[in-house]
């Protein structure tokens, strides 16, 4: 699983967001860069690195040993949980995970190499059902088209 190997700070602020802030398309990533083909998120969620590496090996057992996977996003924002049946009080509790927070329009894994596009566009939605947002894939022709 991803996790950062070193941090500045071990615990964030929860950082409360409107929904109507959290919604604002991404201004970064938004481009295939580095594939042929991209899964763009469509919903802002938090992605937890589990989900990442789930997503990540779906695609990676789709492609078989033809395409390249490329992980446009990583993980650093730690999140903290109170264990069970512990009283309110006494601090914040101990870091649980790490996720990441995307925005609409961001990219999250890219293609390269997929023996055809069918496949590629096979593996990327496939990979959607691990993650716990909505997503659309797109290629490269798309996405610099914008």
């Amino acid at each position: 699983m991803l996790f950062p190997k070193k941090v500045a700070h071990r615990k964030w602020q929860t950082g409360r967001k409107s929904e109507e802030k959290r919604n604002r398309p991404a201004t970064r990533g938004t481009t295939v860069a580095f594939g042929e083909f991209g899964l763009q998120a469509t919903t802002a969620s938090r992605v937890r690195s589990n989900q990442i590496e789930a997503a990540r090996r779906v695609i990676s057992r789709t492609l078989g040993k033809t395409g390249q996977v490329y992980i446009r996003i990583f993980p650093d924002r730690p999140i903290t949980k109170k264990a069970a049946e512990v009283p309110m009080g006494k601090g914040k509790g101990d870091l649980d995970h790490y996720v990441f927070e995307v925005e609409p329009g961001r990219i999250i894994f890219e293609v390269k190499g997929a023996t055809s596009e069918e496949l590629a566009r096979k593996a990327l939605r496939k990979s959607v059902n691990k993650l716990p947002l909505k997503a659309k894939v797109v290629s490269k022709a798309d996405t610099i088209a914008k």
